[in-house]
């Protein structure tokens, strides 16, 4: 079998330094920039360094200098100010006890979430263009051939910065995806893969749209792809990888939607490479939708299945991993499988679920489980 290669979902533990330089930021307090981009520079030359040491083929800065991978555009962005509603996933309100427990040990992280007030303009690309050279730096000292970066979707801003200022969700959308487009561009060209984080293709189901039905909620991410797309009009598809995701927490995950119900609208993305959930315990089965609508699946696709969990600190036996990546394989073949985890490891800067050095160990389990199928 052909070498299968091995990335993951972007986000990596941060070091204290990193997270107080971040908060610092959040909340407006004096902080020397200079200091704070030399931290940054620092940083990702480290993770990109452990990443290489895991034997990862297709790294990552880590998205080290963001707090969030869907918030940070609040600091890039004109038109945002003020704080958006909270609200829990609808799983964990059927458990108001789990709920509590995490709200009382710090489960949940606390960050500024403001609502969309203004016209969404691009204030330049000026930190986008140091992540960018941050990487390709550390990628070039530690001998990373192949890149990519993060950016949030249209879509997954609209559930975190909620609209108050465009007429309606369409419009709201639309501003999105054009503002954003220069960044998914700027990306691309640095020679970098794009990878579009799109947990509103199924977290939102049970974040924001509660009271609609599977079919109605399925219309509403079929125009977040479609926004995405329009983004995406002068980004070549196979630059591109897009990450669905139900939620990066541990949890009961009882109400998501299934994967089979967002198979066709996942795949109507402008995107090579699909990343998703396969290890966690409500969706480690779902490879099956894969294997039983194998003839559904674009001949350009590029199936980045989760083959590490990123709730808990078990480190994934190799051969179990193995197995996983072989479902995917024996169904599409290995040119056509990358093996990722399930989400990231520091979806918000200074929270995790996953402690940082299990965060390598469980990447070094990936490795080791794909060169097992190869």
């Amino acid at each position: 079998m052909a070498k299968v290669l091995t990335t993951h979902v972007g986000s990596l533990p941060r070091t204290q330094e990193v997270v107080d330089y971040i908060f610092a930021r959040e909340r407006k307090e004096a902080y020397d920039a200079d200091a704070f981009d030399a931290a940054m520079t620092e940083a990702v030359s480290e993770t990109v360094k452990k990443q290489v040491d895991a034997g990862i083929d297709i790294v990552s800065d880590g998205e080290t200098s963001k707090i969030s991978y869907a918030t940070y555009v609040k600091d890039r962005y004109t038109g945002f100010d003020g704080d958006s509603p909270r609200n829990a996933p609808a799983d964990l309100k059927q458990f108001p006890s789990f709920l509590k427990r995490l709200a009382d040990d710090g489960g949940t992280p606390k960050y500024a979430r403001p609502m969309c007030v203004g016209e969404v303009k691009s204030k330049g690309q000026g930190e986008l263009e140091k992540d960018i050279a941050n990487l390709k730096a550390a990628m070039s000292t530690h001998g990373a051939e192949r890149g990519f970066m993060n950016a949030a979707s249209p879509g997954v801003i609209s559930l975190f910065l909620q609209n108050d200022y465009y007429k309606t969700r369409e419009a709201y959308l639309a501003a999105l995806a054009d503002a954003m487009k220069a960044e998914y561009e700027t990306i691309v060209a640095s020679g970098l893969d794009l990878q579009l984080d799109c947990p509103d293709l199924a977290l939102s189901r049970h974040m924001l749209f509660n009271d609609l039905s599977d079919d109605e909620f399925i219309k509403i991410a079929q125009s977040h792809v479609e926004a995405l797309n329009h983004a995406l009009a002068d980004v070549p598809a196979e630059k591109v990888r897009i990450h669905i995701c139900w939620g990066n927490y541990e949890g009961p995950h009882v109400c998501d939607i299934p994967m089979s119900k967002m198979f066709d609208t996942l795949m109507s993305a402008k995107a090579r490479y699909v990343l998703f959930e396969t290890s966690n315990p409500r969706h480690g089965h779902e490879w099956t939708v894969f294997r039983d609508r194998k003839n559904e699946i674009p001949s350009g696709k590029v199936l980045v299945p989760g083959v590490v969990d990123t709730t808990t600190n078990f480190v994934e036996h190799p051969e179990l991993v193995a197995q996983r990546i072989e479902r995917f394989t024996d169904i599409v073949g290995a040119e056509r499988v990358i093996a990722g985890s399930d989400c990231g490891f520091g979806t918000f800067a200074g929270f995790g679920a996953v402690d940082p050095e299990i965060a390598y160990a469980k990447l070094e389990a990936l490795v080791e489980g794909a060169k097992l199928t190869s």
